[in-house]
């Protein structure tokens, strides 16, 4: 099935200038020369969120109540338990599902889903050990939301293999058993053209030096561009716990005994010393930033214009879900910084040039690598995942080209400007309206409003 699509783009040098896109089987391919569809508006590479956890949209403001003794990630994680602690699967698809539609009407076109409850509340399997993993699918093929579906290997709670809590008893697989989720996974869904497959060993303090060894192998099982997230370096306690069991830090823990290279997505990383940010630039790995999470957990600022000079890959995603724009993370990504160093215009420092297109084009490109995809350019060979934004927009009436990314970036508030999303060659968001919006959301509220019962 081959279409053509007469859009406005940017050039290399920032300029709106106007082209034609040619599909064929949701792939772009070389300009034929027919048009089928001209769109109006600003075309864009769909905008990859490279970690998620979707149940967590459903906790957003429930952890916002002061403590007794001071809060930190480590109170909100106990809230965390508690809550996750009614979910069903129905409950599970039901939220993801509206996530990713909330997602795609933001402009995100492919999502990195970290998923890590596994088990019934109980702690015991399903007797399809794939049945929670199989609810993230059917959310992501509900919504036509791209999927890198990163199941997650859990046993421990703390450095040492010290035994995993009550808290935490959804999360945990034996080896072998991991090993047949992963399995499942790829016969049920390996084949599908908006699913992707990796392995996400949760954090050291999470899983043995064995255990992160066959979560590795595993990935190699998969295929040879199978990603591997993992949590690193989130917490200075995380740092400390990792420097008493070992004598060394998170990152550089992981860079002395793991082949980190291109297929890598470390999460977070706020808390690297200079010998760790350099090694991991190098590495060729992704840094995954959730800047909206950091932030509401409290867990730091990451050191990123020493990362980006120095040649570091990133990219943005939501985690928590208390935000789902990714212009706003990246809003978040730079404004942090500008808070913490006293400067403006951190992210790009070549003159003239636009922070918000640096920014988006790096993210785009660094989201894309972690999750596997042939995406984050309108070039032949890239999957046909488009973002179009509308220029009559209030936030962006009045503008073109990089100012008009800045403008939605630093400029859009409330109302968001992104109107139609294209996602494998099919529009998914028309006007701001997804199809299947309103059943979606008619199923999240009867699911909200048990779990508030």
């Amino acid at each position: 099935m081959s279409s053509s699509l007469r859009v406005t783009t940017l050039d290399p040098a920032g300029q709106a200038r106007e082209r034609v896109l040619a599909i064929r089987d949701g792939w772009l391919t070389e300009e034929d020369g027919s048009v089928v569809e001209t769109v109006s508006g600003l075309t864009l590479p769909g905008v990859p969120n490279l970690h998620s956890h979707a149940f967590q949209r459903a906790m957003a403001g429930l952890a916002e109540r002061a403590g007794p003794v001071g809060d930190s990630f480590w109170t909100w994680r106990e809230v965390m338990y508690r809550f996750l602690a009614r979910l069903e699967p129905d409950d599970v698809e039901a939220i993801a599902a509206q996530l990713y539609v909330e997602l795609l009407k933001s402009g995100v076109t492919s999502v990195g889903e970290f998923h890590y409850l596994h088990t019934a509340p109980d702690g015991h399997p399903y007797g399809d050990v794939a049945e929670m993993a199989d609810r993230i699918v059917a959310a992501a093929e509900t919504s036509g939301i791209r999927l890198t579906l990163l199941p997650v290997l859990y046993q421990t709670s703390q450095f040492g293999g010290a035994p995993p809590t009550e808290g935490q008893r959804r999360f945990v697989l034996p080896t072998d058993v991991f090993a047949r989720l992963v399995q499942d996974l790829v016969r049920r869904h390996g084949g599908k053209p908006l699913v992707r497959l990796g392995i996400a060993p949760h954090s050291l303090r999470a899983v043995t030096p064995d255990a992160l060894d066959a979560a590795v192998a595993l990935a190699r099982e998969i295929g040879p561009e199978a990603p591997i997230h993992i949590h690193a370096a989130e917490q200075v306690k995380e740092v400390e716990d990792c420097l008493a069991w070992s004598g060394s830090r998170p990152v550089a823990w992981l860079l002395d005994h793991q082949p980190v290279d291109q297929r890598w997505c470390l999460i977070h990383c706020t808390h690297l010393d200079a010998d760790e940010r350099g090694r991991l630039a190098r590495s060729g790995a992704v840094v995954g930033l959730c800047p909206s999470t950091e932030a509401n957990l409290g867990d730091g600022v990451f050191p990123f214009p020493d990362f980006l000079a120095e040649g570091g890959r990133f990219g943005v995603g939501s985690d928590s879900n208390v935000c789902v724009s990714p212009a706003e993370e990246l809003r978040l990504v730079e404004t942090v910084q500008r808070l913490n160093l006293r400067a403006r215009n951190v992210g790009e420092r070549q003159p003239g040039h636009s922070v918000g297109t640096a920014l988006l084009a790096r993210a785009t490109a660094g989201g894309a690598q972690a999750l596997a995809l042939a995406g984050g350019a309108l070039a032949p060979g890239q999957s046909a995942d488009l973002v179009v934004l509308d220029t009559d927009h209030p936030s962006l009436v009045g503008r073109s080209g990089a100012t008009a990314i800045d403008s939605w970036i630093f400029g859009s508030h409330g109302t968001s400007p992104v109107r139609d999303v294209m996602v494998g060659g099919a529009w998914v968001v028309r006007d701001g309206h997804h199809a299947r919006e309103d059943e979606i959301l008619d199923r999240f509220r009867r699911t909200m409003r048990r779990l508030a019962s």
